[in-house]
Formats: C-alpha cells, structure tokens, sequence
C-alpha cells in the first residue's frame, strides 16, 4: 500500500507514467517507469532471504545501481520521497 502510495503522488506530480510488478519465489518487484516504453527509473525489490543479513527492501536504480537498502520500507523509499518535496516544491 505504502508503495503504491508514492506511485499516485509520483503520478500527481508528472514523474511516474506507468508501473510493472513481478512476483517470483525469491523476490517481488515494483518497477516505476517515465514512459512505458523504456527501462524503469526505479525497482523496488522484496527479497525475503536477505531480512536477517542486510534487509528484504531494496532500491534499485534505473542502470542496476543499488540506491538503498533495509529492513525498513520506509527508510528505503526515502530518497524517492525527499525527490518527490523537490518536484512539488517551489
């Protein structure tokens, strides 16, 4: 839900057009894309085998680079959340 939350406002904004989601036995992803037609911007990544070692979330750029991770979804999506004040803000 918190996910999909940061998606409408992404989507109120003008950043975010269109959204995919994967869900595989090791991992479910949440990839954000400008436009359909290219890669995504961001994937947010649930892998339940890493919540002990370096946490399940993860954020991941849109040229494979890992931005964040956690064990805390919130602390995760921070970054989008802190670009999301800058694209609303004046």
């Amino acid at each position: 839900m918190r996910i999909l939350d940061l998606y409408g406002r992404m989507v109120a904004a003008g950043h975010w057009r269109d959204y995919a989601m994967r869900f595989e036995a090791d991992v479910a992803v949440f990839a954000a894309h400008r436009r359909h037609s290219e890669r995504p911007e961001v994937r947010i990544e649930k892998r339940p085998a890493l919540r002990l070692k370096q946490g399940a979330f993860s954020l991941v750029g849109e040229q494979g680079q890992l931005l964040k991770r956690g064990h805390d979804l919130g602390g995760v999506l921070a970054p989008l959340e802190r670009r999301l004040m800058r694209l609303v803000g004046p």
